[in-house]
């Protein structure tokens, strides 16, 4: 399997693709104006108790408090702060107002929701994840060898003689990793943990005091593996802070990093800006000549799956078969791509063969085990439906890249001209009735006004005797098709 990544840098934003035998995989956008603030360690204050919820604000110094569940408190040993224990399972009894807290974000701002936070703090290495606050080992499901996991844990065994108490997390990453890197891992993890320590009692309630790497070395630092053959980057300065970055951490992987100093832009390989403008729409289309839909909502993400021009060889069932199929890696790939997360309800076309079914299922089940972020599925329920979930801590693409249309506020539909004629007359008969007026002029856009004075001419001669008062129009090109005004006149 070949595997890629392109790194595209402008002074407001840098950019991310996963390339995967020639194909978009995934895609991270990171800008100055508006960076994530996952990963980041805060000493926030308590601003208010939620006993109702068994949850708590956090004030972490940002526009909107930070929300805190009593499920994400763990004990936190920290002598500059209140010793926080989940003996107690009633929020009251673990947080009061005005506490000072140590905490973690681990979902940005979404909407109108506010960061959400942890007390668990985590801290990332090329290998190794420092669980300050806890002294347990763990290993990466992802590492399946049952040999690769008995060594590691063997390594870790060394290791924790010297972690002064501190647990620690082997990432995917680690499989196959020496002795020593490891080690090297948890020097450097030791070090960065004594200064945010230090830092910790010099700063003030709601202010920052560790942040995550920038989104380009956080690429070094979490998505180059063996697989991946090279990592491009269009901007000189980046590349040599990644050579540096990587000199320090992870030198074995120095010559995966190259300069790319090409005139066609670096995202018009393997068409990365067709595949953005792509991942934006609704409809996906499938190589078979089938497709799905996806839609977006607030509360949840739902997929349907259609066999389109797909007509098969042999009979229906086998046509719906492979149209399914196909859908689940591609729905997978849809996701990864858009950064859909949270519930996910999937509308396959119907199967009547039990087997078929049940390799659909694990169709998706492999795609989405290639995802960073984590996911459940369901049986297909009696309904035909998939559900799933899939981690959300970053915005979707769509969030990042697009705002809510100002002409449907969001809706994805705006009413008919016929409908806003007849809310028109409506609003004549009113205005007529509720003032002396001599004339009426009715101000709206001009595929409305041209319905009026077209199609619905015989309505508002009639309209105009009933109300026995002239009625004028006036073409304003600033409104929406929705938009109008009777005015008295």
């Amino acid at each position: 399997m070949s595997e890629e990544i392109l790194i595209n840098v402008t002074p407001r934003e840098t950019r991310v693709a996963i390339i995967e035998n020639g194909v978009v995989q995934e895609l991270f956008i990171e800008r100055s104006a508006r960076r994530g603030i996952v990963g980041n360690i805060y000493k926030g204050k308590v601003s208010r108790v939620l006993p109702g919820m068994q949850a708590a604000f956090i004030d972490i110094g940002l526009d909107r408090a930070a929300f805190l569940h009593i499920s994400d408190i763990i004990k936190c040993p920290n002598e500059e702060l209140e010793v926080i224990s989940m003996e107690q399972n009633n929020i009251n009894d673990v947080l009061v107002e005005s506490q000072d807290i140590l905490v973690q974000v681990i979902k940005d701002p979404l909407g109108t929701k506010g960061a959400r936070l942890t007390t668990c703090l985590t801290i990332p290495s090329k290998y190794l994840v420092l669980l300050p606050n806890e002294n347990t080992v763990g290993i990466s499901t992802k590492i399946e060898d049952e040999n690769e996991r008995a060594r590691l844990k063997d390594h870790m065994k060394k290791l924790s003689e010297s972690s002064n108490g501190q647990g620690y997390i082997i990432r995917t990453a680690g499989d196959g990793v020496d002795f020593e890197s490891l080690k090297s891992d948890q020097e450097f993890l030791t070090k960065l943990w004594r200064s945010i320590f230090n830092r910790i009692g010099a700063v003030k309630p709601g202010s920052i005091v560790y942040e995550d790497l920038p989104l380009a070395l956080r690429t070094i630092r979490d998505f180059i593996t063996d697989q991946i053959e090279k990592v491009r980057i269009d901007s000189k300065e980046t590349y040599n802070k990644l050579i540096s970055f990587a000199e320090q951490f992870v030198p074995e992987l120095q010559k995966q990093i190259e300069y790319y100093p090409g005139e066609r832009p670096i995202f018009d390989l393997y068409s990365v800006e067709d595949e953005i403008q792509k991942s934006l729409g609704r409809k996906v289309q499938l190589k078979s000549g089938g497709y799905v839909i996806f839609d977006q909502t607030e509360a949840m993400t739902t997929v349907d799956v259609n066999t389109g021009a797909y007509v098969g060889h042999r009979n229906l069932e086998e046509t719906i078969f492979k149209t399914n199929l196909e859908a689940a890696q591609a729905i997978v790939r849809q996701l990864k791509l858009r950064n859909i997360g949270g519930i996910i309800i999937i509308d396959f076309i119907d199967m009547l063969v039990e087997d078929h079914k049940q390799q659909v299922l694990r169709a998706l089940d492999r795609s989405l085990s290639r995802d960073y972020a984590k996911s459940q599925i369901t049986e297909v329920s009696s309904l035909g439906l998939v559900e799933m979930t899939r981690k959300r801590t970053r915005e979707s693409l769509e969030h990042i890249l697009c705002e809510s249309c100002p002409t449907c506020t969001g809706r994805g539909s705006i009413k008919s001209a016929e409908t806003v004629c007849y809310e028109i007359f409506r609003e004549i008969i009113r205005e007529a009735r509720q003032y002396e007026a001599q004339q009426l002029l009715v101000l709206a856009s001009q595929g409305v006004v041209d319905l009026l004075l077209d199609e619905e001419s015989d309505s508002l001669a009639e309209l105009e005797s009933f109300v026995g008062i002239p009625i004028r129009f006036q073409v304003e090109n600033l409104y929406t098709q929705e938009q109008y005004d009777v005015v008295p006149m």
